[in-house]
């Protein structure tokens, strides 16, 4: 077993390699003066069971495109088995046609990790879980739920929490997380009127008195996220963190947060932590490091994955 790191998340595959006691395969991953990826394996891969953690962050396109190449080299070297471990993947909002004439681009993702020798996918909470359909090789599916109710367990004993999904589409996700727990459950029904702007306009279930916890995959911009701490506020929430997987971030989303109701979001490390990120007081994050060292574990010695979602 062999662990390869490329460049879009240095840190978590050094904390992987480190809780699976074994050092990070000897690999140069650089640029040529046109921008174009060169890979270089510098150990022999032939017969082994390698895994190569990527996540496909911004910028998007440069990392997917080192995943890419990383595996083609591995396959090229005889390597027995190349898992992709992707924390973050890419693309995952572009799960169906939006519209006429558009793409379905995590299925063109999909198509190009397997040809590019990808022999298994591991990766954790997937924007649209038809995602592992677009596969033709095995994927699992990690969840970030277990770390999130251990983190709630430490931090917030004696809270009476509430758990609150800020849109429809996420209710199943946010349940989850409600039932693991044993508490209540509660949603925010709102109506985006174009791309990036989201308006609260209903709260379902009681949420007054109560610390309100929310529950979402992805934090991009921070609008719909903090437009719904308002809304709970405003309804009489004691207080509103929340808990989000990939924290995308992109533009002044930081800030937004920094000056929204609040208390804290904690995000997992599937995307490395900008500077922003680490100069903002009510941001934090918690690993999954020996999450996805468990799971390369059970992948390599060929037992159960599904063992770790609870």
């Amino acid at each position: 077993m062999k662990i390869v790191a490329c460049n879009s998340n240095l840190p978590l595959a050094r904390a992987v390699a480190h809780e699976l006691r074994m050092p990070l395969c000897k690999t140069v991953v650089k640029r040529f003066a046109d921008g174009e990826v060169f890979v270089e394996i510098q150990e022999n891969v032939r017969g082994e069971d390698v895994f190569v953690v990527q996540s496909t962050c911004m910028p998007t396109n440069d990392h997917l495109m080192e995943l890419l190449v990383m595996l083609d080299a591995l396959r090229r070297g005889s390597a027995r088995r190349v898992t992709a471990v992707m924390p973050y993947f890419g693309y995952a909002r572009q799960d169906r046609k939006s519209g006429p004439r558009t793409p379905i681009s995590a299925k063109l993702v999909a198509n190009l990790l397997t040809e590019a020798g990808a022999n298994r996918i591991l990766t954790m909470d997937l924007h649209a879980m038809q995602i592992q359909g677009f596969f033709d090789i095995p994927t699992d599916n990690l969840y970030a739920a277990p770390l999130f109710v251990r983190d709630l367990k430490t931090r917030l004993p004696d809270r009476e929490l509430i758990i609150v999904s800020p849109d429809v589409g996420g209710v199943v996700r946010a349940r989850q997380l409600a039932q693991r727990l044993n508490v209540d459950l509660a949603i925010i029904d709102k109506r985006r009127e174009r791309a990036g702007v989201s308006e609260v306009m209903n709260v379902i279930g009681d949420v007054a008195g109560r610390y309100c916890v929310l529950v979402d995959d992805i934090i991009d911009s921070g609008g719909s996220l903090c437009n719904a701490a308002n809304a709970l506020m405003s309804r009489g929430a004691e207080g509103v963190e929340a808990y989000v997987t990939h924290g995308v971030l992109t533009g002044n989303a930081c800030q937004r947060v920094k000056d929204s109701p609040l208390n804290m979001l904690t995000l997992t490390d599937s995307i490395p932590a900008t500077e922003a990120l680490l100069e903002t007081p009510n941001i934090r994050q918690i690993t999954t490091a020996n999450l996805l060292a468990r799971a390369m574990s059970a992948v390599a010695d060929e037992s159960s994955v599904s063992s770790l979602f609870d």
